[in-house]
């Protein structure tokens, strides 16, 4: 079982999001999201100071489609603004079968259900299409709204990283959490 993208990403489409490839057209959206203090707080994002930087944020995010090391999809709302990103941070097939997601949202969207939507669309994808086992996703342990939003969709707590990512202010935490196939499957996917 092999998953090729060919540099493609595939666009998708749940009840309220659309997942996009990011252009450059992106860069000044995804530069306020991304260089939002609150939105940096808990993840590894770098600092940015302009859209050129988002732009080049997203030149990077895009090659790895083509190399198949990750994909990054632009997330819609019904009114067609893009709102953030999420997609495959990376995935291996042969031997493991499992990939780790990674998500982001600007602020004036969050607890509205658009991520929780999206990462289910994602989840979708990744085990029905790509062939995937097990998808893991690494969350501040102080981030609760991100654990909420993945335990929400059934992944299980596996454990804490000490120390696992270097950040502005110093080495963090991380919790693992992971979603199974067969747990997948077995849910009602709502």
């Amino acid at each position: 079982m092999s998953y090729k993208c060919g540099g493609e990403i595939p666009r998708l489409v749940g009840d309220r999001v659309k997942l996009r490839p990011l252009t450059l057209n992106d860069a000044l959206r995804m530069f306020e999201c991304w260089s939002d203090p609150e939105v940096r707080l808990y993840s590894d994002l770098p600092e940015m100071q302009d859209a050129a930087a988002a732009a080049e944020m997203i030149r990077i995010l895009n090659n790895l489609s083509l190399t198949e090391e990750g994909l990054r999809w632009g997330i819609e709302a019904e009114d067609g603004t893009l709102i953030g990103s999420c997609g495959m941070n990376w995935w291996q097939l042969e031997g493991a079968y499992r990939g780790e997601i990674g998500c982001e949202l600007a602020r004036p969207y969050w607890g509205k259900g658009y991520m929780r939507e999206a990462v289910k669309v994602v989840l979708g994808y990744s085990f029905d299409r790509m062939g995937l086992n097990r998808l893991e996703a690494l969350t501040d342990p102080r981030n609760v709204r991100a654990c909420r939003l993945f335990e929400s969709l059934g992944f299980k707590l596996e454990g804490m990283l000490r120390q696992y990512r270097h950040t502005d202010s110093g080495f963090v935490d991380a919790n693992l959490h992971a979603l199974l196939r067969d747990e997948w499957e077995a849910s009602d996917r709502s």
